[in-house]
């Protein structure tokens, strides 16, 4: 498995922010998004069991499995090997392909609107939480909520894109809680480890 790196830290984001987790970001993806701030394509190759004995050196119980797009590698034993292993697995994706059964929790953060299957096909059926990036260029975050995200309760999160211009984020920013008030189902969320200064 191609794995671009590992590490401890607080979830930043959506609904479980400020949990302690160990972080797997998986390389690679089958998006080119011009904001993404993510270095993900260098990697180091690990079987499956190396992955679950590094998670397992560390306290939290909680695995983040993120990207790039971890449903281009992610395996349905890797699941299973985390669960014996005791591990409560989120996985981040941008939605566009299927995971593998037995996820715990799917943060969908889609890149495109409506959800769009991928040039790979298939696509993501079922969500818990929907973290969309909130740009400021007329984009109405309800395009993003689709049927095909499950009929269970799906979490809504509005979260104001990084642009890297202060005075550009200060607007975004402003825009994004003016949306969320006057949209009272969506939630506000921060990249609170960039404000924290952590990983």
């Amino acid at each position: 498995m191609r794995v671009n790196e590992t590490f401890l830290s607080l979830q930043g984001e959506g609904y479980f922010t400020g949990t302690p987790a160990f972080f797997l970001r998986l390389s690679g993806c089958n998006l080119k998004c011009l904001f993404c701030d993510t270095h993900h394509q260098s990697f180091t190759e690990m079987s499956e069991e190396e992955i679950v004995e590094e998670a397992s050196r560390h306290k939290p119980r909680h695995i983040v499995i993120t990207g790039g797009e971890p449903a281009l590698q992610l395996t349905r034993s890797l699941v299973d090997k985390l669960h014996e292993a005791g591990f409560f697995i989120q996985v981040e994706t941008n939605g566009t392909l299927p995971l593998p059964e037995g996820i715990d929790w799917v943060t969908c953060s889609p890149k495109a609107a409506p959800l769009q299957t991928s040039p790979q096909g298939g696509r993501l059926s079922s969500v818990d939480e929907l973290k969309v990036i909130f740009m400021g260029d007329g984009t109405d975050p309800e395009a993003f909520v689709s049927p095909l995200l499950g009929g269970g309760l799906v979490r809504l999160f509005l979260q104001p894109l990084d642009t890297g211009d202060e005075e550009r984020n200060r607007i975004i920013l402003r825009d994004t809680i003016a949306y969320v008030m006057q949209h009272p189902k969506w939630s506000l969320s921060l990249q609170t480890h960039k404000l924290l200064g952590i990983k």
